[in-house]
């Protein structure tokens, strides 16, 4: 894969609250540092030092980001040393826990205790109305579903998973290995709105296989049905959920077979652009012709409908950034720089042992 550094979610704010995929990212990594400490921004900061470090050196750097604010980290998993650091409020798994909160005056922390638990209060507000807005949406896009659920030929969209699991793995031999199944997110909403990171993760791969289709046509299907066979052979998957809907799945890689197929409509609608990319059209080859055309007045105010709540929950989204960065500035007021770079020190010397 070109590059050393891939980036991903591991949390995101859906419809069905804040999902969580950070024990699956993190099942394999030999040593985990978990940093437990009042400010994420310490924390970020901590994580940001440590990938710069690693790039210098050459190292593949994993960039697990902060769904509420994409530009701070979460985690950072280096393969190549077996190596993770994760923010300890993230990550339920065990650890070598470091104490980021050294690194923060607590007299002067004190006085500021009642305007945090404020903002805290506020802010866990504004993000439950956010995953409320989303569930709105969600519940009118299964409107949306069931006009093309009504429509389908599910014979041959059954068909359809049979002839690309034939494609992929006809005469592949099994590896004899457990399968690794990693759980994560290409994209997610965030206060800049819906991004994803696609590009990134599929770089380097022979093949990339876009999944067109509407609402409800088995996008999400097909892809379990790839990750199932690729799993049975024994070979190490990545399954990226959908960050609306974290319930149903975007994109499946096999990085030792090559290739990847996601999820290519909106909101991460991607057309071919490089030599091994190819189309896979499920509107076209299973869903009754004209079902666009003879639903467009309904199609078109659920899209309309769902999409309004949708951007109303990344407005929320947006209110809880503020309030957030508010009390990340209290936290860099009382905190010690120099002790920031001790903890940076503690933990390169750590990784470099």
């Amino acid at each position: 894969m070109k590059g050393n550094v891939i980036h991903y979610f591991a949390g995101d704010h859906t419809a069905k609250g804040f999902f969580t995929l950070y024990d699956s990212c993190f099942q394999d990594t030999g040593l985990i540092y978990k940093l437990n400490g009042t400010s994420p921004g310490v924390k970020s900061r901590l994580m940001k030092r440590l990938v710069e470090a690693s790039l210098k050196k050459g190292m593949a750097v994993e960039m697990i980001h902060r769904s509420s604010d994409p530009e701070e980290l979460d985690g950072v998993i280096l393969p190549g040393l077996n190596i993770g650091f994760v923010d300890g409020d993230c990550f339920m798994g065990n650890g070598k826990v470091i104490d980021t909160d050294v690194a923060l005056d607590k007299d002067q922390l004190a006085i500021h205790e009642d305007e945090i638990l404020g903002l805290k209060e506020k802010i866990e507000n504004e993000f439950s109305s956010a995953h409320a807005s989303f569930a709105t949406g969600l519940h009118i896009h299964d409107g949306l579903e069931e006009i093309y659920i009504n429509q389908m030929d599910f014979t041959k969209a059954n068909q359809l998973a049979v002839d690309l699991n034939d494609r992929f793995f006809d005469g592949v031999a099994a590896t004899g290995r457990t399968a690794i199944v990693k759980h994560r997110f290409f994209g997610a909403s965030t206060p800049q709105g819906v991004m994803d990171y696609i590009d990134n993760l599929t770089d380097g791969l022979d093949k990339r296989y876009f999944i067109k289709g509407r609402a409800g046509t088995g996008k999400s299907t097909l892809l379990r049905k790839v990750a199932a066979a690729a799993e049975e052979l024994g070979f190490d998957i990545e399954m990226y959920h959908c960050g609306f809907d974290p319930e149903s799945m975007d994109m499946v890689v096999v990085r030792e077979l090559g290739f990847c197929i996601f999820d290519s409509t909106d909101p991460h609608e991607y057309f071919p652009d490089r030599d091994g990319d190819e189309i896979v059209d499920i509107y076209e080859k299973a869903v009754k012709p004209g079902t666009d055309e003879n639903y467009a007045t309904a199609i078109m105010e659920l899209n309309r409908s769902y999409k309004s709540y949708m951007k109303n929950g990344i407005v929320i989204l947006q209110e809880a950034k503020r309030l957030h960065d508010e009390l990340e500035q209290i936290y860099a007021a009382v905190t010690d720089d120099s002790k920031v770079d001790a903890l940076f020190d503690q933990l390169k010397a750590e990784m470099d042992d």
